[in-house]
């Protein structure tokens, strides 16, 4: 995994781009681009990556990533998946300050120019909208020329009407970092998330990013403005709540040993801390939301 800076290819004749994918699993690699994207997961499941920031996300839920925020889609393959089309999805691509720059300037367009502004940390979408966006986006998808370029419009402008966006970040964006650097985090991201069941020590983390233990220590906190255990941690509960929450697991002790925890009240300690409850009451709440029960709400 690296930070690699591309730009979407748009056709000349175009402002806007859509894209569908169905594959065995997302790109793998963190990246970043000018283009604000919109992305519908319509079949797949996974951790998405935004910064220092982790999101368990799952089929039929609709994430906005701002410009140039570093992201990746980690998807979870399934055994004997390997060459089958796990991942469906279609995003939608735009840059705000490329052709499009003119008409945001327009005072027609300050609001949408605002809220575009204000939505540089991305969000995703509430569950109650995830109907109205998708059927919009395929509506962009499946149009051409002047219709399409509507669409887009009265799509961006219903953005407008939804209200307590929670950003998928938290604080001030990460500073930017150069093509040494991001090539670096990135091997350290994607290290962790491969081993993050197993007991990673501080030399071996230090040793695989070339580093002594304390230089590694400074580094990853300069970077991520965490701590590695806190980050660690963070990996290990977001896992965790994926497979609570697909039931793939016959205890929650077993759930906390295969997500690398040693003990299970080290396990129940740092999954209240991150998650502001424990596993038998997420487990209950994320129950009573999949049987319908009103007044609960997702958490991951």
């Amino acid at each position: 995994m690296k930070v690699l800076q591309f730009t979407i290819p748009v056709a000349h004749d175009k402002t806007i781009i859509t894209q569908k994918d169905w594959l065995p699993a997302f790109y793998p690699h963190l990246h970043r681009h000018e283009e604000i994207q919109l992305t519908w997961i319509q079949h797949g499941h996974g951790t998405l990556i935004v910064e220092n920031n982790m999101h368990a996300f799952w089929s039929n839920e609709i994430y906005w990533i701002g410009s140039n925020q570093p992201h990746v889609l980690k998807s979870e393959e399934l055994p004997g998946s390997k060459n089958k089309k796990n991942v469906q999805a279609l995003t939608l691509f735009f840059n705000p300050e490329g052709k499009l720059g003119p008409l945001f300037e327009l005072p027609e367009f300050k609001k949408i120019k605002a809220f575009i502004d204000q939505s540089q940390n991305g969000f995703k979408i509430p569950e109650a909208h995830v109907v109205d966006i998708s059927s919009r986006l395929l509506k962009i998808h499946q149009s051409q020329g002047i219709a399409q370029f509507l669409a887009f419009v009265e799509l961006i402008n219903f953005f407008l009407t939804i209200k307590n966006l929670e950003p998928l970040i938290t604080g001030s964006r990460l500073s930017a970092v150069n093509e040494q650097e991001g090539i670096r985090i990135g091997y350290i991201y994607n290290y962790i998330m491969q081993h993050y069941d197993t007991e990673i020590k501080l030399e071996d983390i230090a040793r695989e990013a070339h580093m002594t233990p304390q230089a590694f220590c400074r580094y990853f906190k300069k970077h991520t403005r965490l701590t590695f255990v806190s980050f660690l941690n963070e990996v290990r509960i977001n896992e965790a709540c994926k497979k609570l929450a697909g039931g793939s697991y016959d205890s929650i002790a077993t759930v906390a040993y295969n997500c690398g925890f040693n003990s299970i009240a080290n396990f129940n300690r740092v999954f209240k801390s991150i998650t502001r409850k424990s596993p038998r009451s997420y487990l209950r709440e994320y129950e009573q939301l999949e049987n319908g029960a009103p007044g609960t709400t997702k958490s991951a």
